[in-house]
């Protein structure tokens, strides 16, 4: 190491003004924002670093190492919300931060860091924010991927990217699951968890139903996991497939319904998990982040722009006909009857997962 770089290094080390983080608010997006943090830490190890958040990916930040506090502000998207901005920069004027990094493009975000008058406000060019940074990003149309955009904000100026960045972590204490196991009358065996939700309609596998019936009748338990929005797939899940034993009493071969309003609930239920099945969305992040052998079906978004950096144990795609449309990134198919996701077999997502969950159980005894 030359005198200059272990200098910077030296002074790297001496700052400990926090850092505010103001990241994408979809639930996998936030997941990602987990390297940004990774990134920061191991340039300056001394200075705390903050999540913006909203309420719905709150419970996220409690389970990531190396964020000292999340700060729960919801903005609306559709508004500028003047009150609701004013009252988010009175709180990060108290909070004293050095430097705010603005992942967001739009300029709504960079309006409240500007307002509390922290020094150094990073970003990309966008969105007229002229006066809102002051510490502009070029480059950005030559990153293709979503994470090379966020963690090349956390980098000094001009440094090249590194060929791999670290990975999201989330880690959630083996006596939390434990108790969310005993208060969900779950037993310890290893279970499949589905997550059949997403954002957009055409990254949704149609076949959930017949796969669940599937895993069932070959012994194993079944969990959906989701938001409220999902709460009608479970109900088609569960009827296809039959219930699994109810709270307090022994669970066994069916489905339970796991999907609720709290996102705490799909992360202790991706922790618990054996293996997780999920579409291109934000329930994969996570279950990837926590270590959980995950299953990534796509058909219409690409894994290499979107799977998370952790790895999947199986990218799961349709591999009978070349279609020219796909990736199409949209989030309605308007071509080929949405065959990119349903042309994927029940039988193949089934015999993958048996072979993921074996997978697993040899390297736990290994």
């Amino acid at each position: 190491m030359n005198r200059d770089s272990q200098h910077s290094r030296e002074a790297d080390q001496s700052d400990t003004r926090p850092i505010l983080i103001i990241p994408y608010m979809w639930i996998g997006d936030f997941v990602r924002n987990h390297t940004v943090v990774r990134v920061l830490k191991e340039r300056w190890p001394n200075r705390p670093v903050d999540l913006l958040t909203t309420s719905l990916c709150a419970p996220l930040v409690d389970y990531m190492p190396g964020v000292r506090a999340g700060i729960v502000w919801d903005l609306p998207r559709s508004r500028l919300a003047v009150g609701r901005q004013l009252g988010l920069a009175r709180l990060l004027r108290e909070r004293n931060y050095g430097t705010a990094l603005v992942l967001p493009r739009t300029w709504k975000a960079a309006i409240a860091p500007a307002l509390a008058g922290i020094p150094e406000r990073v970003g990309f060019v966008g969105e007229f924010r002229f006066g809102l940074l002051n510490r502009w990003r070029w480059g950005e149309k030559k990153l293709p991927r979503f994470i090379d955009k966020n963690a090349a904000l956390a980098q000094p100026d001009g440094a090249p990217l590194p060929p791999e960045w670290p990975v999201p972590q989330l880690r959630v204490p083996a006596e939390e699951v434990a108790r969310w196991r005993r208060t969900n009358g779950l037993s310890a065996g290893a279970a499949v968890a589905l997550a059949p939700g997403s954002v957009g309609v055409s990254k949704r596998w149609t076949s959930y139903p017949e796969a669940a019936r599937l895993l069932v009748e070959r012994g194993l338990e079944v969990w959906v996991v989701g938001g409220p929005a999902e709460k009608g797939l479970a109900q088609e899940i569960v009827a296809a497939a039959g219930t699994a034993g109810g709270p307090g009493t022994a669970s066994g071969p069916g489905v339970r319904d796991l999907t609720g309003n709290d996102l705490r609930n799909g992360v202790l239920a991706m922790a618990a998990a054996g293996v997780a099945i999920s579409n291109d969305s934000g329930l994969m992040h996570i279950a990837a982040a926590l270590g959980t052998p995950t299953m990534g079906i796509f058909g219409p978004t690409s894994p290499y722009l979107w799977a998370p950096l952790n790895g999947l144990a199986a990218t799961v795609v349709q591999n009978k006909s070349v279609l020219s449309c796909q990736p199409c990134q949209s989030t309605v198919c308007k071509m080929n009857d949405h065959r990119c996701m349903r042309d994927i077999a029940a039988e193949e997502v089934v015999g993958i997962a048996q072979r993921v969950l074996a997978e697993a159980g040899m390297r736990a005894k290994s």
